[in-house]
């Protein structure tokens, strides 16, 4: 019975660290598969700001500007509410990262 508890708890307790390690390297992934990438530590750093910074949602949607800078572009310009909210978010997220990581 102790046995079955154990492997319970193992089975959950890896289930909640890959969901989080899915979520939550958003930043990292696409830094990491950006060809302006300095080193794995950067990535790391910025994803660590990040997950202070950005709900998950805010990650996933400008992990997308690594691979695509006119998307970020196009963000920056919109004349959307929802946009121009995520934009200040973003930049405040970048300066933060910036002035950490660097």
């Amino acid at each position: 019975m102790k046995h079955i508890y154990l492997l319970l708890f193992s089975v959950l307790l890896l289930g909640i660290q890959v969901q989080e390690s899915a979520a939550r390297g958003a930043i990292e992934r696409a830094c990491m598969r950006s060809d302006r990438v300095v080193s794995r530590d950067l990535c790391k750093c910025i994803q660590r700001v990040a997950d202070q910074t950005l709900t998950r949602g805010d990650q996933r949607k400008g992990a997308k500007f690594f691979a695509k800078p006119q998307k970020a572009q196009d963000t920056r310009q919109s004349d959307n509410a929802s946009n121009e909210a995520f934009w200040k978010k973003w930049k405040a997220f970048g300066n933060t990262a910036q002035a950490i990581c660097s």
